[in-house]
Formats: structure tokens, sequence, C-alpha cells
């Protein structure tokens, strides 16, 4: 956030993260207290953020990539939220996720992936 502010999430981002956190409590992956840190670190990120709402553009987008693309719906929600962040404008356009699949189907609309990885992103010249 240091080097590029302008944060943009999913309204659907923190939910998950929630969703996720807790699911690695019960397993037993993260503590009472490293769940509660980390929901403390998502929050933080999210008032600092700009939220796209679940709009009725954002669900016909994501329509449309989960017709392209194979992935979960959550993830295409995600997906079709930047590109309407974006009005469809990528190139350059920074895009982050640990999620492989969703990676991969940022790349191919175009979005900058980070952290960057070779394996989503074509070669230099």
């Amino acid at each position: 956030m240091r080097r590029d502010p302008e944060v943009v999430l999913w309204w659907g981002t923190a939910p998950e993260c929630a969703s996720a956190l807790i699911h690695l409590g019960r397993q037993g992956d993260l503590t009472s207290l490293d769940v509660m840190k980390a929901q403390a670190i998502v929050e933080h990120l999210r008032a600092r953020s700009f939220e796209i709402q679940p709009t009725e553009e954002v669900r016909a987008r994501t329509g449309r990539i989960l017709s392209v693309h194979p992935l979960r719906t959550a993830a295409a929600f995600q997906l079709a939220a930047a590109l309407v962040w974006c009005r469809e404008r990528t190139q350059g356009v920074g895009f982050v996720s640990l999620d492989e699949s969703l990676r991969l189907a940022a790349a191919l609309e175009g979005f900058r992936v980070m952290p960057y990885a070779d394996e989503v992103h074509e070669p230099g010249p």
C-alpha cells in the first residue's frame, strides 16, 4: 500500500478472507489470536480501500467470465469487479491474488498480476 495507496477491493473480499481465516483457525493452522490479528489486518485494508459494490454490471461481467475461465463464482466476482473498476482497460493495471486460477484468468484478461510470476505472464522482449 505504500507503493500504490489506491487499493480497490471487491465487496466480498472481507467476508471471503474472514471465512478462510476462521477455517484455518478451526483446522488448527492458526491460533485464535492469529485469526484475530489477521482479521484486524483485513479490516484495516478494507477501511482504506475503495470497494466495488455488487451491481448488475458486476453480475453481468461475472456471467461472461464464468463462460470463458474455469473459476469458482467468488473468484469470477472478484475479476468482474476489477474489470468494472478499470472499465475493461486492463493494460498496466495491477491485480493482486494468490489464487492460481484467478491469477491466470486475470492475466488472460490483460491485468498485470502481482506478485509477479512468470507462469502467468508472457516473457518480455
